[in-house]
């Protein structure tokens, strides 16, 4: 059965490009995602190796809507943002951000840099009512990133999500509402 690719366009910010992730992508990938700091924080493992990273970019980001954050000074991929399903609103016109950034890049304003880009993206061009995203209790840097953007802690689900060693965690939720997204970003 043929794999369903998903197009995404692409973005730019300032210092970075937003595109659709490509099987030449995996040693970048794996160069980040192998670190035991980055993963365990969004809920996956640690990749064993550049084979796995390449599977993850197949099975995973090309069939969802994810970018690959590639810094323009470089041309390396040093991290990842993607739109899915928002599985709390099935009915609404809403997706979930989520994003992943190599440690080397951390405290540098990148990823509040490419969330507010594929923010505008979500609202202006899928024109969505509602962008949620979640975090762990634990994931402090990550709770920065969704404060700066503007989203707004909608409270904390306890026991909500298993993690790859069977470990379970709350989940902190936060969300965006178009009307929101339209005073913070368009005023």
């Amino acid at each position: 059965m043929m794999k369903k690719i998903v197009k995404v366009p692409t973005l730019e910010t300032e210092r970075f490009i937003l595109r659709m992730w490509t099987k030449k992508d995996a040693p970048d990938l794996y160069d980040y995602a192998r670190d035991p700091d980055v993963g365990p924080h969004a809920g996956w493992k640690p990749h064993d190796s550049v084979s796995e990273s390449k599977l993850i970019i197949e099975n995973l980001f090309r069939q969802n809507m994810t970018w690959a954050i590639v810094d323009k000074d470089t041309g390396r991929v040093i991290g990842s943002i993607g739109l899915e399903p928002d599985k709390y609103r099935p009915e609404i016109n809403s997706r979930e951000m989520g994003y992943s950034l190599a440690k080397a890049h951390w405290k540098k304003g990148i990823m509040t840099e490419a969330a507010r880009r594929v923010i505008r993206f979500a609202f202006d061009e899928l024109k969505l009512e509602v962008l949620m995203i979640r975090t762990s209790e634990t994931n402090i840097r990550s709770q920065r990133v969704i404060e700066k953007c503007g989203f707004t802690y909608e409270g904390t689900l306890r026991r909500a999500y298993r993690l790859y060693n069977n470990e379970i965690r709350e989940v902190r939720c936060y969300s965006m509402l178009r009307e929101e997204y339209e005073k913070l970003y368009l005023d």
